[in-house]
């Protein structure tokens, strides 16, 4: 017994031990390492070769930290509600808002009753990040030395953001800053739903057979991210896994890709899938209780504790954060708290988000979008078998209809409580339409097909708001006249240059200024380089400079009738907008651009730029530094190759968001691809892949993927095992 105890202690005292802790991890990191296989391929693209699909998560993200930690990084101090520890004060409502729906407690917890695979591949997921930091002495986190398998929960989605991002951290601040909250105090400026930007939009395309030269079906995957948001991975396991794509640092799983007989690409749905209840709160002995029907429920409340970063030091900031079963409250509405309700389900979420990488047909990929976690996302699919889908959106709370769901509703009232999920069967949903192609742009699923979309009668209005977007528009004017389709022509379609937005602006603008008498000599010549303008936009386009300006000083200044779209609007402003107000705001763009650059006629290519100068998430941007003169254009104008570009305290506009990773797929009895990354592969300015892909992504030179092993060692520039040197 004596022995028992002795041998207990020093286990005990072991454990305790962190040193000891720390070889043990070695041992196992180093063990797992050497069964894993890393090529890099000419471009810097990891291709991770595991035996088991967690061998090949802690390879791949191993292979993300070498190419850009810092991104990793961030992303999950941001999901865990930590970024007021870097960012200081500015950040806390962003953190308080990641802990209303789930603090580290529920997080692990998570972790702890998720199935036994999954938590492998949770593991992995922290063995590689943490193996690389102790590899990397010399990189030096900003907060997180030490990454734990729980962390995924967070961040299970796949679009980091995607849905919490919708809750306004302002409304939090404006409810939980101080004990005003608790007094039931009055916030005057109502609900506000943020509004989709272009890093939050996409195209998808699914292309039949019938439309192709190879009679193969093809995929083009196009997310409107922010740029270097995403990398791009290969992965494989012996365990079935083959996927490649792209992958939001820190995931485990490829987001929008391929894999041998299947892709995948999601585009930002319109679907309501979160709802605000307006809870009826009453104040008792025991803390707080809110009114459902006729009952009186107690309101949960919980401490939350955050630190946050102050000249230097760290300090503390507690809150006592309330929910109701609607969910967290994150706001106030005339007295009112409001409880905001969305997807919470990290566990079904991941498993979800990773199994949808290995599926070989549209039957197992229409059983796994019965699991219904892709809250955010619309899904575009093409396979080697022929087949092309549309999904629109995936989590779908059945709602009593008589209620306005745009619109916070009355939390005390049990009719409007979500009463199930719809089924896929009820969702939007289309396979294999007659025409052979589906479009998505973040625009109505009505158009996705042409005359072969879904029909609005046919589906709650919950489901889609119904909007047509000007990139929809082109889309659908595009692939109507599609055929004999190739990857090199889906990608010069996916890159075409026309701009229906100024198609139905610019004539307006000149019909302004023939129907004004007196109109401003000084425009004539302005005028007269409109009048030849195609709508295209190029490099060399001096009208594109001009419309560009226009329309931004006509968002910004013009007079705007309520309840129009963007789309309404900007036809508004080509038709029926006074006549003055066009001559009046072209004459401020005209003057605009003559401040800064010295003269309106200046080319397209001279203003809009890309320019990386280092390995910051947020550029400095110089007009001093060296820059890439860009084609492309704002989405907002129906550019399908997105270039979101402003300025930042510059006289050039710089580039941050749009077309980031794109790849076009054909499948068949083998898969091919090409992509293009915007800048490179790595973070590193020092690497050669930080900028290799920069001139290509201005010209639209896209790279072939290596898929097959036998192809990627032939451009292999290195084959290594996490640890060693590449």
């Amino acid at each position: 017994m004596k022995l028992f105890y002795v041998a207990l202690l020093l286990f005990i005292t072991s454990c305790s031990n962190p040193q000891t802790q720390l070889q043990k991890d070695q041992h196992r990191w180093e063990s797992t390492a050497s069964t894993i296989e890393i090529i890099r391929d000419d471009f810097g693209v990891p291709h991770i070769y595991g035996k088991t699909d967690a061998d090949a998560v802690f390879g791949l993200l191993y292979a993300q930290c070498e190419d850009d930690f810092n991104r990793v990084e961030q992303n999950y101090i941001w999901a865990i509600g930590r970024l007021a520890e870097v960012e200081g004060e500015k950040a806390l409502y962003s953190d308080l808002r990641a802990q209303l729906y789930m603090t580290q407690e529920e997080a692990i917890a998570n972790y702890e009753k998720s199935p036994e695979w999954l938590k492998k591949l949770c593991n992995a997921f922290a063995d590689g990040v943490n193996y690389y930091l102790f590899t990397h002495p010399e990189v030096k986190p900003k907060l997180l030395t030490h990454f734990e398998p729980w962390m995924p929960m967070y961040f299970s989605e796949g679009s980091i953001g995607g849905d919490i991002e919708n809750i306004s951290t302002t409304k939090i601040k404006d409810f939980y800053e101080d004990s005003s909250a608790q007094k039931l105090s009055v916030v005057h400026d109502g609900l506000i739903r943020l509004s989709d930007s272009e890093p939050r939009g996409s195209n998808g395309f699914a292309i039949s057979g019938k439309l192709t030269k190879s009679g193969n079906a093809m995929l083009l995957i196009n997310p409107h991210t922010s740029f270097f948001f995403r990398g791009e991975v290969h992965v494989v396991s012996e365990e079935g896994l083959n996927a490649y794509g792209a992958v939001t640092w820190g995931q485990f799983f490829v987001y929008q890709g391929f894999n041998e007989k299947t892709g995948w690409m999601h585009t930002s749905t319109d679907i309501d899938f979160m709802d605000d209840y307006v809870e009826t709160i009453s104040k008792t002995d025991k803390g707080y209780s809110y009114t459902y029907g006729n009952e009186q429920r107690p309101v949960k409340s919980f401490e939350v504790s955050l630190k946050y970063l102050n000249e230097g030091e760290l300090r503390d900031k507690k809150f006592t954060a309330y929910k109701t079963h609607h969910g967290p409250i994150t706001q106030s509405i005339n007295g009112k708290w409001v409880a905001t309700a969305m997807m919470w389900d990290p566990i079904n979420a991941l498993i979800q988000s990773f199994t949808r990488t290995k599926l070989k047909n549209h039957k197992e990929f229409r059983e796994m979008m019965s699991m219904r976690t892709n809250s955010s996302n619309n899904t575009v699919y093409a396979d080697a078998d022929g087949t092309i889908a549309y999904y629109h959106g995936d989590f779908i709370p059945k709602r009593d209809e008589t209620f306005d769901f745009s619109k916070p509703v009355d939390g005390s009232n049990p009719a409007t409580d979500w009463q199930r999920l719809h089924t896929v069967d009820e969702m939007i949903t289309l396979t294999n339409p007659e025409n052979g192609w589906i479009q998505n742009c973040n625009s109505t699923p009505f158009t996705s097909a042409g005359v072969n979309s879904p029909k609005m009668e046919d589906y709650p209005r919950y489901m889609s708001r119904n909007e047509e977007n000007f990139r929809g528009i082109h889309a659908v004017r595009l692939l109507e006249k599609s055929k004999d389709l190739t990857i090199d022509k889906l990608i010069e379609l996916a890159y075409d240059l026309y701009l229906p937005a100024f198609e139905a602006v610019i004539p307006g603008l000149i019909e302004a200024y023939d129907k004004t008498p007196q109109s401003d000599k000084s425009l004539k010549e302005a005028i007269k380089v409109l009048r030849k303008w195609d709508f295209a936009t190029n490099k060399e386009s001096v009208a594109m400079s001009m419309a560009h300006f226009y329309m931004l000083q006509y968002l910004k200044n013009g007079v705007k009738p309520e309840g129009l779209n963007n789309l309404e609007l900007v036809q508004y402003f080509g038709t029926t907008s006074p006549l003055k107000e066009r001559l009046d705001i072209f004459k401020q763009s005209i003057d605009k651009l003559t401040a800064d650059f010295g003269t309106w006629n200046i080319p397209w290519g001279e203003i809009n730029r890309y320019q990386r100068i280092n390995g910051a998430i947020h550029q400095p941007f110089n007009d001093s530094l060296p820059s890439i003169p860009i084609d492309m254009a704002s989405s907002k104008w129906g550019a399908l190759a997105s270039f979101g570009a402003k300025s930042y305290h510059t006289k050039r506009i710089y580039g941050t968001s749009g077309n980031s990773f794109v790849a076009v797929v054909e499948f068949g009895d083998t898969v091919k691809a090409k992509t293009i990354l915007a800048g490179g592969q790595s973070g590193d300015p020092t690497s050669p892949h930080f900028a290799d892909q920069s001139q290509r992504y201005a010209d639209v030179k896209f790279k072939d993927v290596v898929y097959y092993r036998k192809d990627v060692e032939k451009r292999a520039e290195a084959i290594y095992h996490p640890g060693e040197e590449k």
